[in-house]
């Protein structure tokens, strides 16, 4: 018979450890397209086009865009956050970030997985994007569960949703009113000792 089912929790890397990696390019570009994230669109492939497309416009290198995310740094109590929910079960981040964005930011949080995508990067310019796979965070989890884990899952977008949905258990973090209002299904939290008690299952 199988063993009982041990929990594995899976988190979503920008707005809830991290912080918004293209706001912080927008601020630093002034180009306000940028500002708009997976938590205004749902339409992944729609806004990565358009990203690439405004820093064409406004001839941004990838060269100024990584020195934006090497100067990131975790959210305010996210290391501490993380290191106790390792302490509690196996964490796997998944994001829909890239590998060129995600390499600082792990390093400053130990190093823990991270499953994401790759940018495709021509001359200094930002090309071109490729998907790990489509959907990679619910098939992700759904993986994680055929391997008799009980999977808690952590977003804050709508690119989080099927993640959640997959999952034994969702929790939203930190999400905007529009996610919360049209996924009211989910407990929200903004405080990370309060997510660990939901992850947990502990006070």
């Amino acid at each position: 018979m199988p063993s009982p089912r041990q929990s594995l929790a899976v988190l979503d890397v920008e707005g809830v450890l991290t912080p918004e990696v293209w706001i912080a390019v927008a601020e630093r570009t002034g180009i306000d397209f940028l500002r708009r994230t997976t938590r205004d669109e749902p339409d992944y492939d729609v806004l990565m086009k358009g990203r690439i497309e405004a820093l064409d416009a406004a001839g941004v290198r990838m060269t100024t865009i990584m020195d934006v995310v090497e100067g990131l740094v975790p959210l305010d109590g996210a290391l501490d956050f993380l290191r106790e929910l390792q302490s509690r079960m196996p964490v796997v981040l998944l994001s829909d970030t890239f590998e060129q964005f995600g390499r600082p930011l792990m390093a400053q949080l130990g190093w823990p997985l991270l499953l994401c995508h790759t940018l495709v990067v021509e001359d200094d310019r930002l090309a071109d994007y490729r998907l790990r796979l489509p959907d990679q965070k619910a098939k992700a989890v759904d993986a994680f569960r055929s391997l008799n884990y009980r999977v808690v899952a952590v977003g804050d977008s709508y690119n989080d949703m099927t993640m959640l949905a997959a999952a034994d258990a969702g929790v939203l973090f930190r999400a905007p009113a529009n996610v919360r209002s049209e996924y009211p299904q989910y407990p929200s939290c903004t405080d990370y000792d309060d997510l660990l008690g939901l992850l947990t299952g502990e006070p």
